[in-house]
């Protein structure tokens, strides 16, 4: 199911439902998009494998199409060819979503000079683009902020360089990694980096293009620019944060299930908060059972970046525990003001309040249905989950939210047994 041009708002309408089955899990939407963004430095053709259809992934498409990339899309591949032309990208593209920001550097590498919008996405906080120019900057590049638009140019720098980021941004590490690897003969230390598992997937689609990287999954990563990136074919890793959002719906609902085409690795703070709850999880290769039929217990978490409990997972844990015997807190250490679904749940029953970043949940009996509306792409995906779990019926609305970020969301949730109605 997708979305493309001219969205209209829908909305959906679902009833309580116990999901039980096996759910496969798509490409890592956060993964394919810097990689997206870095095809730009590739000469030749490149071949993108294992690709979610999504709202975000087509925006990042026709950003490489406007500044003259041919690009076709189909069966989960993207097929990249042809030369970057354009040095503008458009305002309409990057409002839609904040990865859009990780082209500037590329572009600039490859004409020289650039024009980005200041990006948009999803209203969980501000989240500045702070670190990405200062990393720019230390790279040798020439920014100037008028109106809304970033204006770049290349100029010399040294021949190291050390960005110590002031906070692990996975954006700011992903755009200063992909920029610095055709910085020739500039070799570049990023500290204090992001750890997540997408930064190590970019690095690794980097590295097979001819980039010598390493260190992603660390705090500390090491660049040795190159002359030139070849092109060839790469496969997505999958993604943690839909296998999360499955898994918690799953034992949300008191179902069992399979979640399959997974890093188990890649979730083992989910995994330990599951069990510490009352879940029972079995880890496989690439797969994890999830049965959520005992009663669920209270338990504190501390949301951080990785490898702490992810923050895109942050509203899902808290339906979770919305039922759990006892009372819960959650700290969220990322995003501080990322609680826009706390009145939303509240409305469907749940006993939340929020104080100084921290979300104090006592468990309640359950939940009843209500309307309700989405306000970010993770949030949206929690107040699906509530509606699974709630008495009645649930409507909730602004639908183009989750389509961002979870494909075929319907017929993934249907096929373990979800009553969901996408009306538009």
């Amino acid at each position: 199911m997708l979305i493309n041009e001219g969205i209209k708002l829908g909305y959906f309408i679902l009833e309580k439902s116990h999901l039980n089955g096996e759910v496969k899990i798509s490409g890592a939407k956060n993964a394919a998009l810097p990689i997206l963004a870095a095809s730009l430095l590739v000469d030749d053709g490149l071949e993108i494998k294992n690709v979610p259809d999504l709202l975000d992934v087509r925006t990042m498409i026709e950003i490489l199409k406007t500044i003259g990339k041919s690009v076709k899309f189909e069966n989960n591949i993207v097929k990249i060819s042809g030369d970057v032309k354009n040095k503008v990208v458009p305002y309409d593209l990057v409002r839609k979503m904040r990865a859009s920001f990780n082209v500037l550097g590329p572009l600039v590498l490859k004409l020289g000079e650039g024009q980005v919008s200041l990006p948009g996405g999803c209203a969980i906080g501000v989240r500045p683009v702070d670190f990405h120019i200062m990393g720019l900057k230390k790279l040798g590049f020439e920014i100037d902020i008028e109106h809304g638009e970033v204006f770049a140019k290349k100029e010399n720098c040294e021949k190291e360089v050390i960005i110590n980021l002031p906070f692990p941004s996975v954006g700011a590490t992903e755009h200063l990694m992909t920029t610095a690897s055709l910085l020739n003969g500039v070799k570049v230390t990023i500290e204090n980096a992001a750890m997540e598992p997408e930064v190590v997937d970019l690095q690794n689609f980097l590295n097979k293009m001819g980039a010598i990287i390493t260190g992603a999954g660390t705090r500390k990563i090491f660049i040795k620019g190159v002359k030139k990136l070849r092109g060839g074919s790469y496969t997505v890793v999958p993604d943690r944060i839909e296998a999360g959002t499955y898994a918690l719906s799953i034992a949300a609902t008191f179902g069992e299930g399979l979640v399959k085409n997974i890093v188990p690795e890649h979730l083992e703070v989910l995994w330990e908060v599951l069990k510490e709850t009352g879940t029972d999880v079995k880890i496989f290769d690439k797969s994890v059972y999830v049965n959520g039929k005992n009663k669920k217990k209270a338990i504190n978490i501390n949301v951080q970046p990785y490898p702490g409990f992810p923050t895109d997972l942050q509203p899902q844990i808290m339906v979770y525990l919305s039922v759990a015997h006892g009372t819960s807190m959650i700290i969220e250490n990322v995003f501080k003001n990322r609680f826009h679904h706390v009145d939303e749940l509240v409305r469907m029953g749940a006993k939340i309040k929020v104080i100084d970043g921290t979300a104090i949940i006592e468990g309640v009996e359950k939940l009843s249905g209500a309307k309700v509306e989405g306000t970010d792409l993770r949030a949206t995906a929690a107040l699906i989950i509530a509606g699974f779990m709630a008495d009645g019926v649930t409507e909730v609305h602004n639908d183009f939210h989750v389509l961002r970020g979870y494909e075929n969301i319907i017929p993934k949730f249907e096929g373990i047994g979800g009553k969901i109605k996408h009306l538009r």
